[in-house]
């Protein structure tokens, strides 16, 4: 036993040394080991590694690291045999993402002199869910807003910023915005969706007057690079089914298109609360998404895409049917939605980088709350010509000219002439140029100067200037970002605020209403922190908007209007947030992050906090992955208290929500690189608001009925489950 066991010994003294290191400089806790074997080291501090005792044999020797590309070798080790072997690795971009959201052109998001937030499909897949608007729920500073308990429609709130000031985009075109903030951030299929960047404060300089809190911007697939069929399909204990559906095709040698559709049906009457009302508006949607890539000799980029949107919803008391739409027996919010839209990029077939883009969308709602018809229609077309060039080594400019045309018109008085009795749609027209300068000062330091200038055919002259500054340290593991902008926005009440129409108040307007204007500052810190065994990511940011002009609906002068008119004071949104990635190598990843604000509005000397703002919110994913190929995903928010509006000092309910949490769980399992399916439970905490949020309830069409007090979906606890196959 003792010559075996010297001879076992005596035949595993082979090794594998080396240095492992990047660009000429050493790499610590750096992986290195025999694939499938339980032979591993880590490379010290000063990049050196060695593998001992190795038995003879043959081996796939893999070198990795978080941040760079995995090398992969295959050795063969013979008795004694002492190798030495140094190994270079190169930085893996696939950490650092291209986004398009804060220049208007590709740049890497280390880069970019503007902080912008990537989230993938990977994000959106641990809480799966039916649509975007939901979907944002579990991002930092973000929160998806119902605005009406009865047919749950709602918007997007930036840092304590209602919906209307948060621009929508698809592929970098303005898609969704005035009658369709309401409505049209439902029925993107998911499928498609690559990725979603998001840019917190004013951005009007690139993308104009809606640009005032934020950009959402929603980047599908590339028809090239999509997979042939992918399918997502997912029901709830509560009824509710939902299909993504995205087929890429050839229709010819030079056209490449992809297919994408979504369904969505909710048939369901559950009222837990008992106040004889759906606690979930009933709806039946399908989306159809188109997106075609023209191959050209030039290699230069031509796509057209497409996308209608069909929905039909209702909410209101249990017993109601389609009869009652429109009348005063049984009350009822019913919304018919039609949608097209289109939109484009072209590159012109010159030397120079000049592309031409475009977009149109039509909107068309045939509505009931209660007995108050709202027939509207939007039609939006936009197109701009934007030019970019490479001045020497530290400027690159880029330039833009851009036209926006809108027609709105509906029933109510808003679109009335002077004498109050012929109707007169809305028609604007919007041209404007801007001008962007990145300038290289160092290798480590950016400024980026912006002006636009624009002129609305109703309001005259709109100036747009901006600033950005960024440093980073040399192995830009510290990013430093400072910023300040301004915002301008012209309201239009009846298509963005639905308190206008449900319920039984009294919509007044005191005055004309004149364009908002905002100023922001921004500071962004970014701290990455590579160890052995996780890559780290801390994200911290400042923010202070001030408003002039600021549009806010007037809830609580008279306990039976809503009063609109320009703030004859100032209004100021500010605060902190932070967020923080863990991704480490035992297949443990953290996301959270929380925002502390103060949004508030001083008028006549007197402060108060805006209704419907949160002044804390945190969120969390937290996830992992088996070695069986088995997921965990744990995800959830937490909100502070909102002041609510109240009907006037007799008002029974609460006049602040409570801290409430939405927590999900859910567990996937991977068969293949084609089949998935996952489940879980949405809403652990079975949190749902108080059961009197709608305020006279029994008396639907009295003059004290009001269901704009809501804060939070009255969907309770329910279960879920879904397959997912993926066809290359």
């Amino acid at each position: 036993m003792l010559f075996l066991s010297s001879v076992a010994v005596f035949s595993q003294n082979s090794s594998i040394s080396g240095k492992i290191s990047s660009d000429s400089e050493a790499l610590p806790y750096v992986n290195i080991y025999l694939k499938k074997t339980k032979f591993g080291v880590s490379s010290d501090e000063n990049g050196l590694y060695n593998l001992k005792n190795i038995p003879k044999g043959n081996y796939t020797l893999i070198i990795s690291s978080i941040g760079y590309q995995t090398k992969s070798i295959k050795i063969t080790i013979d008795t004694n045999q002492k190798l030495t072997r140094n190994f270079s690795l190169s930085e893996d971009n696939s950490l650092d993402e291209i986004v398009i959201s804060g220049t208007l052109r590709p740049v890497s998001k280390t880069n970019s002199p503007v902080p912008v937030e990537v989230y993938s499909e990977t994000f959106f897949r641990k809480n799966p869910t039916p649509s975007i608007f939901e979907s944002l729920q579990n991002v930092n500073g973000v929160r998806p807003q119902l605005n009406c308990s009865v047919c749950n429609t709602g918007d997007i709130h930036i840092n304590g910023l209602e919906g209307p000031y948060t621009f929508v985009l698809i592929d970098g075109m303005p898609i969704v915005s005035g009658l369709s903030t309401v409505y049209g951030l439902t029925g993107i299929p998911q499928a498609l969706i690559e990725r979603v960047e998001i840019v917190k404060g004013p951005a009007s300089t690139l993308y104009g007057s809606e640009a005032v809190g934020g950009i959402i911007n929603v980047i599908t697939k590339k028809p090239t690079n999509a997979p042939l069929l992918s399918t997502d399909t997912f029901v709830s204990s509560w009824g509710e089914v939902n299909l993504d559906v995205g087929l890429r095709y050839n229709a010819s040698e030079k056209v490449q298109g992809l297919l994408g559709v979504n369904y969505f049906n909710y048939q369901n009457r559950i009222d837990n609360n008992n106040d004889n009302f759906t606690d979930m508006t009933l709806q039946n949607r399908i989306s159809i998404f188109n997106k075609v890539n023209i191959a050209r000799k030039s290699n230069k980029v031509f796509t057209i895409a497409g996308r209608y949107v069909y929905e039909d919803r209702w909410g209101g008391e249990m017993d109601w049917e389609r009869e009652f739409r429109g009348g005063n027996q049984i009350y009822g919010e019913s919304i018919y939605t039609n949608r097209w839209e289109t939109f484009g990029t072209y590159e012109l077939p010159t030397t120079e980088n000049l592309s031409f883009q475009f977009s149109a969308n039509g909107h068309y709602q045939d509505s009931f709350y209660g007995e108050t018809s709202y027939d509207a229609e939007q039609l939006i077309g936009f197109g701009q010509l934007v030019y970019n060039k490479q001045l020497g080594e530290k400027h690159d400019l880029l330039l833009g000219a851009a036209y926006r045309y809108t027609f709105y018109d509906d029933n109510t008085f808003a679109t009335l002439n002077e004498n109050g009795i012929e109707n007169s749609p809305s028609i604007i027209h919007l041209p404007g140029v801007f001008v962007q300068d990145e300038v290289s000062l160092t290798d480590r330091k950016k400024i980026l100067l912006g002006v636009r200038w624009d002129h609305n055919s109703v309001h005259g002259n709109i100036f747009s200037p901006r600033i950005n500054y960024k440093w980073n340290s040399k192995d830009k593991s510290n990013i430093v970002r400072l910023s300040a902008g301004n915002g301008f926005r012209v309201a239009n009440v009846f298509t963005e605020d639905h308190a206008a129409l449900t319920g039984a108040r009294t919509v007044e307007f005191d005055g004309e209403l004149n364009p908002e204007t905002s100023w922001n500052v921004n500071v962004n810190y970014v701290k990455k922190i590579n160890t052995e065994n996780s890559f780290i990511t801390l994200d911290a940011s400042a923010f202070y908007t001030y408003f002039n002009n600021r549009i806010l609906p007037d809830y609580e002068t008279d306990p039976n209007k809503i009063i609109y008119a320009n703030l004859e004071g100032f209004s100021v949104s500010q605060g902190i947030s932070l967020n923080a990635d863990f991704l480490f190598t035992n297949g443990l990843a953290i996301n959270a992050g929380a925002t502390l604000m103060e949004v508030s509005v001083t008028e006549n000397e007197v402060k108060r906090t805006q209704l419907l703002t949160e002044s804390f919110s945190g969120v969390w994913s937290i996830s992992y992955k088996f070695n069986s190929d088995f997921t965990l995903d744990y995800t959830g928010n937490l909100y502070g208290p909102m002041r609510l509006p109240l009907l006037g000092e007799n008002d029974p309910r609460d006049e602040y929500s409570p801290w409430f949490s939405i927590q999900n769980i859910q567990l996937s399992k991977k068969f293949s690189n084609s089949w998935e399916v996952y489940g879980g439970v949405k809403n652990l905490l079975n949190f749902t608001p108080a059961a009197n949020s709608i305020n006279n309830a029994d008396m639907p069409f009295s003059d004290a009925f009001d269901p704009s007090y809501v804060y939070a979906s009255n969907q309770g606890i329910r279960a879920f489950a879904g397959v997912r196959y993926t066809l290359f």
